[in-house]
């Protein structure tokens, strides 16, 4: 079932179109993470999401619910944690989570138990009695996401999350982000990739203000591939290559290869080991060979050259790494 509908999402700031037509859906329990350039329109589809900017077009619904016609209800599910946690720096932490939790309307005799939960799940229960002014950015963003979480939204949207984290605070946010996951559907803003892998199911990818990309992790990173460099400009392998039994697409790598030598990278069906047939076609062309070896697409590799393949071509696959399904 799908929790978050986004259809034809469009937003300008003045001449500046900020969104252009995103489209995705977001399935409950699903970690999603939201890659892209700075400027790329992450920020404004996060405001759309939670109904703080209202788009030009388009519509966003929660859970059928629709955020810009009905957002106070919407708003009630979600819970956002921007980059920088709204904190009133005098308040001790007790009394910051307390004061949200009436700003959202928590029932008197549920506040109790709801902050205790938040407070364990964040492990900020040492810190209660300490002003915000003194806590660490770490300690500060486990109170963001307490306060996030204290009324279990069913959407919790995660603005850079560990952003400025030290090694320790990072993993130990990651892992707490995981752990929220049980009874949160959540969208990630980050520009960590190594954080989208550990953490996310998804990615989606915007460039301009499109939808450029709208993955699944595991299918990304399980593509396996022969990385084979032929001495000299020997481009014609590649059709010939390409008629090897188990053998799905043979690429040239452009940006390795040159005069001297000519890189491919052959992608094969898994249940095919076709190394000796490619000795053997490399053997009897009389082919220099000067390497072959098994490689995988990453995801920084993925995003790298989707970034740089441009917002006129979102359409097209990116040749270099191969065709990656979408999830839409």
């Amino acid at each position: 079932m799908n929790l978050i509908e986004v259809n034809n999402l469009t937003k300008y700031y003045g001449k500046l179109k900020a969104l252009d037509g995103v489209s995705f859906s977001i399935k409950s329990g699903e970690i999603v993470g939201l890659l892209g350039p700075n400027g790329a329109g992450k920020t404004t589809l996060m405001k759309s999401l939670t109904g703080y900017a209202e788009p030009n077009y388009g519509t966003v619904a929660i859970d059928d619910i629709n955020v810009i016609k009905d957002p106070l209800p919407a708003q009630q599910m979600i819970g956002y944690l921007p980059e920088n946690a709204p904190l009133y720096p005098d308040l001790s932490v007790q009394s910051q989570l307390k004061m949200i939790a009436d700003l959202r309307s928590i029932p008197l005799k549920s506040q109790s138990k709801l902050i205790s939960d938040a407070v364990d799940k964040t492990g900020i229960s040492a810190q209660l009695t300490r002003p915000i002014r003194e806590l660490s950015k770490g300690y500060r963003q486990r109170v963001g996401i307490a306060q996030s979480i204290a009324h279990l939204p069913r959407v919790l949207i995660l603005d850079e999350p560990t952003a400025g984290l030290d090694p320790t605070q990072v993993i130990e946010i990651r892992k707490l982000i995981k752990e929220l996951a049980s009874t949160s559907t959540i969208l990630l803003s980050t520009h960590i990739l190594s954080e989208v892998e550990a953490i996310c199911d998804r990615v989606i990818v915007l460039v301009n203000g499109k939808v450029a990309a709208d993955i699944v992790i595991s299918e990304l990173v399980k593509k396996t591939f022969y990385k084979l460099v032929l001495k000299g400009c020997i481009e014609e392998a590649k059709p010939i290559l390409s008629e090897i039994t188990g053998v799905d697409e043979v690429l040239i790598d452009a940006k390795h290869s040159n005069a001297d030598e000519t890189a491919f990278e052959i992608h094969y069906s898994q249940d095919n080991d076709v190394r000796e047939s490619i000795y053997k076609i490399i053997q009897s062309k009389g082919w220099a060979l000067l390497e072959l070896s098994s490689s995988s697409t990453t995801l920084e590799q993925f995003f790298s050259e989707l970034v740089g393949y441009g917002a006129n071509n979102l359409k097209s696959p990116v040749d270099s790494i191969g065709k990656v399904e979408k999830n839409q």
